[in-house]
C-alpha cells in the first residue's frame, strides 16, 4: 500500500533550501494510507503550500514530492480532513504543529 508520510519540522524551512531528501525519522514521521488521501486531494487544493522549497509556492500536496506546510495553512488543512476518522493521527498532528507555530513536511507516495 502506497502511503505518505508526514512529521513536524523543529525548525522553520530556510529560502535557500531545498527538502528532496527522503527523510522521515529525522521529523519522527507519522505514515498515512494513500487511499484515505486520495479523497480529500481536492479539498486540499485551494491551500498555499511550498514543493520542495518555499522558493515554490502551490496549492495543494505534492503528491508524489516533498510539501512544505506552513503555520498559517494548518487550520485549513485541519478543516479539511476534520471529517475523516481514518485520518484523526493526522489531525492531532496538524493540530500539534498548529499550537506551536511549527511547519510539517510532507513526503509523498
Amino acid at each position: 500500500m502506497a502511503k505518505h508520510e508526514f512529521g513536524i519540522m523543529m525548525n522553520t524551512p530556510r529560502q535557500s533550501e531545498r527538502y528532496d531528501e527522503y527523510e522521515p525519522w529525522k521529523y519522527e514521521c507519522i505514515s498515512v494510507d494513500n487511499k484515505y488521501l486520495e479523497g480529500v486531494v481536492e479539498r486540499l487544493s485551494s491551500i498555499d503550500f511550498y514543493w520542495h522549497t518555499l522558493s515554490v509556492k502551490g496549492k495543494g500536496l505534492a503528491y508524489c514530492g516533498v510539501t512544505l506546510v506552513p503555520p498559517c495553512s494548518l487550520k485549513a488543512f485541519i478543516d479539511s480532513i476534520a471529517d475523516i476518522p481514518e485520518l484523526c493521527e493526522l489531525k492531532k498532528l496538524l493540530k500539534k504543529a498548529l499550537d506551536k507555530n511549527k511547519w510539517i513536511i510532507h513526503y509523498g507516495i
